[in-house]
């Protein structure tokens, strides 16, 4: 569902939607549908004390806001593969800052995990040609934005996922990004924009499947997959983004950012093995302190 939708929303670049259209036309409709819904359904999960609620001001209008941004805009300059494998950087520095700053031991394998990512982000975008580079500089630029961005995301999110739950989180992180948004651009211009049918469809498509959606069977999945094999699967989204891109959108990549795509990749994979196996390793032993 992200993929399909990031391919989408590149269709709607490719027809002259800006990302910033885009952008705030996502999260002020996402935000309202998912609102409605736990308004009807599920209210207490709508309830934050103030003291938590100034957090989820900070995620949702700073932080979502340029997730958002930053995710739309390497979209609309780079292929899109490319565009996503940048923004799966966004582990890899959540791994450094882990060891920089909270005293997590940097291991070989982390180590290898980091030299693979950027290696193979390298290559993905192109870096192997000059001219490359060159063309594609902005797009690069807004991919690791988009990277530090969701990191930062991630972060602070999974704090507060601690304490509530991730509907709440994201709702009020759709929530105050759309006010970002009608701040920093036009407010309510898509109300006085006239759309083709195309555009329609394709601004539905990515609110209710790629946002709404994809939360949903991804949280869904965790319910019977641990967060970490949820995760591993996820980086399905670029190879899903590139096969796509390649039959709808006649993207096609060299074999040099092929090989970056799957290092890249293989990099984000040892990341979570890794986080996986020490949550385990805790359990394993109290099991084994409960027999003896």
């Amino acid at each position: 569902m992200w993929a399909s939708s990031g391919a989408v929303s590149k269709f709607l670049f490719n027809e002259g939607m800006t990302p910033y259209d885009l952008v705030q036309i996502r999260v002020t409709l996402a935000s309202l549908i998912l609102g409605a819904y736990l308004l009807i359904f599920d209210s207490p999960l709508l309830k934050v004390p103030l003291k938590d609620m100034k957090w989820m001001i900070v995620l949702g209008a700073l932080v979502m806001a340029l997730v958002q941004i930053s995710y739309f805009y390497t979209i609309s300059r780079l292929q899109l593969m490319s565009a996503i494998l940048l923004q799966y950087l966004s582990p890899i520095l959540v791994a450094i800052f882990a060891a920089s700053f909270w005293g997590e031991k940097m291991t070989r394998l982390k180590l290898l995990a980091i030299f693979l990512a950027f290696t193979g982000c390298y290559l993905a975008v192109g870096g192997y040609n000059i001219n490359n580079l060159r063309l594609n500089l902005e797009g690069i630029i807004g991919g690791l934005i988009a990277a530090v961005s969701y990191a930062v995301y991630s972060l602070l999110g999974e704090k507060l996922m601690s304490k509530y739950s991730p509907w709440t989180v994201v709702f009020y992180a759709l929530f105050f990004a759309s006010i970002t948004w009608h701040f920093v651009h036009p407010p309510f211009k898509y109300i006085n924009t006239s759309y083709t049918m195309g555009q329609l469809l394709g601004i539905t498509y990515i609110v209710v499947v790629g946002t709404i959606g994809a939360f949903s069977f991804f949280f869904w999945g965790i319910n019977y997959i641990r967060s970490t094999r949820a995760m591993i699967t996820a980086t399905l989204e670029p190879v899903s983004a590139g096969v796509i891109a390649w039959i709808f959108l006649g993207e096609k990549l060299e074999p040099l950012q092929i090989l970056g795509a799957m290092l890249c990749i293989c990099a984000v994979v040892i990341l979570q093995i890794r986080a996986d196996q020490d949550l385990l390793a805790p359990q394993l032993l109290r099991g084994c302190e409960k027999v003896n």
